[in-house]
């Protein structure tokens, strides 16, 4: 059934306590009409801390929608997450109060988008700790970031130069150094994962040498959940010479990174995961390491002087934005950070770690479940396989109950290999889920497993 055709699971009931099943009724666009639990009658969040995860959630519109006839329960954060009122008013209020060009204008609509387009840059800056706003590069999301890196490296590797990344990471952070192999020549090496899905350590020490020219290591794991010891990974790469790249785009979103403690070179993120818009992302680099890279597009607003005869390059960071950058995006990103900061982002990790381990507990002994990743102090992602069942139809069968997981090889194909499958579920918690998220997913879960018994 991977084909796609339809099925038709068993009729699940009602998937959790406190949790209707709704009337069955109304279009999947319809808002829930199932009133939020009261405050008695809500679970706590399972890590017992001071972060309200049903304050947050109210934050969000789209949360109060079903999914036919369900209540939705969102899962999916690791690939998109939803965006709370905050980040839709400063789109609308841009959008509606003060549009314009920015960097290119005199009057008063460009001066007030100017400044909204660069605070958020010092918005991004103060969340990772970098020491300047200039060192944060505007990009249209984590993959272009990537490639702007490649590019910029591509001046100078040689032959036989060595980029040693892992076998845990996203393609995004896999192709791009494939490309530089297939046209350069350079010599792309894997550091192992090991069955537990932590990172080996040891093996990648023993793949850096003289002729590493970078280390690309995700931070976090989109598939396994595993948080990487980034400094350690920094300091074998540093003192064999080499540059530090961490793919982000999780971490920033569960690991409250400290670029500066990280002493990574560069740092990649990405707006859409963060609770804000699509088509806007960034690369983090420290200063050094962003004024050894040329520019990589060329067009307006990248150099200081154009003539007949030569150009004269900006600096950092406008000489890599070239052209009329994502705006409203900008300033979207800039109001997702500014209203994630007014958590206690601590307590919200806590929060998430606990949902997953109260989802493992309820799970733990089913010997038709398979759990990919099982590293200590992993992140909030639950990878998995059902006897019997391709991912795909399982999270088909999720979304008849309301419930959106990602099914795939999530974008991490070499990883899907290493641990000898061609395809897995992942339910991925955010801030937003709580404890009848948690449930409803575990007792649809088990109901699809009924279906191909």
């Amino acid at each position: 059934m991977a084909d796609g055709s339809t099925v038709n699971p068993p009729p699940l009931g009602e998937v959790a306590p406190k949790r209707s099943g709704g009337d069955g009724g109304g279009s999947p666009r319809t808002p829930s009409s199932r009133p939020a639990p009261s405050t008695a009658s809500r679970s706590p969040s399972p890590d017992g801390g001071g972060f309200d995860p049903y304050a947050a959630r109210a934050q969000f519109p789209i949360l109060s929608r079903t999914v036919n006839g369900k209540p939705l329960v969102y899962l999916d954060s690791a690939a998109s997450a939803q965006k709370p009122r905050a980040v839709i008013d400063a789109l609308t209020a841009a959008m509606e109060g003060s549009y314009s060009n920015v960097h290119r204008g005199l009057h008063t609509l460009a001066n007030e988008t100017t400044e909204a387009f660069e605070q958020a840059r010092e918005t991004v800056a103060r969340f990772l700790n970098a020491e300047t706003p200039d060192q944060i590069v505007w990009t249209k999301g984590g993959t272009e970031a990537f490639n702007l890196v490649s590019a910029g490296l591509a001046q100078s590797l040689k032959p036989g130069d060595e980029i040693v990344t892992t076998q845990m990471e996203h393609h995004a952070n896999i192709v791009p150094w494939s490309m530089l192999r297939d046209r350069l020549g350079v010599v792309l090496k894997w550091a192992p994962v090991l069955d537990d899905g932590s990172l080996d350590m040891a093996g990648l020490a023993a793949l850096i040498g003289p002729r590493t020219k970078l280390v690309a290591v995700t931070h976090m794991s989109n598939v396994l959940g595993t948080v990487n010891d980034v400094k350690a990974v920094a300091d074998l790469a540093h003192a064999a010479g080499a540059l530090v790249l961490v793919d982000g785009c999780q971490g920033a979103v569960h690991c409250s990174p400290d670029v500066q403690a990280l002493d990574c070179d560069f740092y990649i993120f990405t707006g859409h995961k963060l609770y804000g818009p699509t088509g806007i992302g960034g690369l983090y680099g420290k200063r050094a390491a962003l004024e050894a890279l040329p520019p990589w597009q060329g067009g307006g607003e990248m150099m200081a002087t154009v003539t007949e005869d030569a150009v004269t390059y900006a600096g950092i960071p406008h000489r890599f934005e070239a052209g009329t950058p994502p705006i409203l995006e900008v300033i979207g990103l800039g109001a997702a950070l500014e209203w994630l900061m007014a958590f206690d982002r601590a307590a919200i990790a806590a929060h998430e770690q606990a949902l997953y381990h109260h989802v493992v507990a309820r799970l733990s002994g089913l010997d038709w479940l398979r759990i990919i990743g099982e590293a200590p102090g992993k992140g909030a992602i639950l990878t998995f396989t059902v006897e019997g069942a391709h991912a795909h139809d399982v999270a088909q069968i999720l979304d008849r109950y309301g419930v959106a997981v990602r099914a795939g090889v999530h974008c991490a194909e070499p990883l899907s290999k290493r641990f000898g499958i061609t395809s897995s579920a992942r339910a991925s918690f955010a801030l937003y889920n709580t404890t009848e998220d948690a449930d409803a997913f575990v007792d649809a879960l088990i109901k699809a497993r009924e279906f191909f018994v």
